[in-house]
């Protein structure tokens, strides 16, 4: 049952990549005001701001992944009734 997860897991992943992506970049326009957030590359903007937009990003991205692969682990316990990991 672990191979019928794998492919599940990638492409929840995959769904959670474009989701993340869609909130920070509206997150950004709100704090900002500005409709794109600064390339690490961009001299135009300030170091702290391109920081900022760093950390505001990879904040989201952490916590979108997280919370979709605690749900995948759930629902797969549900469905299958066994742990994908056991606690240590």
């Amino acid at each position: 049952m672990k191979l019928l997860y794998k492919p599940l897991s990638l492409a929840i992943s995959a769904l959670g990549g474009v989701l993340a992506g869609m909130v920070f970049k509206k997150s950004w326009q709100a704090i900002s005001g500005e409709p794109e957030a600064p390339k690490a590359t961009s001299t135009e903007h300030r170091v702290r701001e391109v920081l900022l937009a760093a950390a505001l990003q990879g904040a989201i991205f952490g916590v979108i992944k997280a919370a979709l692969d605690r749900g995948g682990a759930e629902a797969y316990e549900r469905t299958t009734g066994k742990k994908l990991e056991k606690k240590k």
